[in-house]
């Protein structure tokens, strides 16, 4: 009996668990500095989006992980709107390795996120008066694939210039 037991905590150990405890706002902003004059111009909108995600460990596989979503849009080179939202997740993340667990908070959560912090966008700029903004879908894997080749070619680069000196 003890056997078993040890070998069903061996199992659970090694087998990746993951559950999403809770999805929240953290920091929504907007603002429309050059209201109401902006709406009596004709409509030409360009549309800048800045993301960034982050992480906390809140406790052991517990982890805090924030999507961060500028979208800054101007009308005939002036300001229009500027919205942004910080949109967390609190994630269990357990029973994997390093590589796995890094991509998962850095991909796979925010995939989760986005939606969220999409709707938030749409909301505030919709309660603004300003015609509604849908964002495209993102692809966190190939930005976390292309965050991940950064990394390792500065590595290589600081290991080159190491070794040259």
């Amino acid at each position: 009996m003890a056997e078993e037991q040890q070998n069903s905590a061996t199992e659970s150990a090694n087998n990746p668990q993951f559950a999403l405890q809770r999805i929240y706002v953290k920091d929504i902003s907007f603002e429309s500095p050059k209201a109401p004059e902006v709406f009596r111009k004709e409509w030409k909108p360009k549309v800048n989006l800045d993301l960034n995600t982050r992480n906390n460990k809140l406790d052991d596989g517990v982890f805090e992980v924030v999507l961060s979503l500028t979208v800054t849009v101007t009308n005939n080179e002036e300001s229009a709107f500027v919205v942004e939202v910080q949109q967390a997740g609190i994630f269990v993340i357990t029973g994997m390795d390093d590589a796995n667990l890094h991509k998962a908070l850095g991909s796979f959560c925010p995939n989760i996120l986005f939606p969220y912090a999409r709707e938030a966008i749409d909301n505030m700029v919709t309660r603004g008066s300003f015609p509604p903004i849908m964002l495209s879908p993102v692809n966190f894997d190939a930005l976390y694939a292309q965050a991940a080749a950064q990394k390792q070619a500065e590595a290589a680069q600081q290991q080159t210039e190491a070794a040259a000196h």
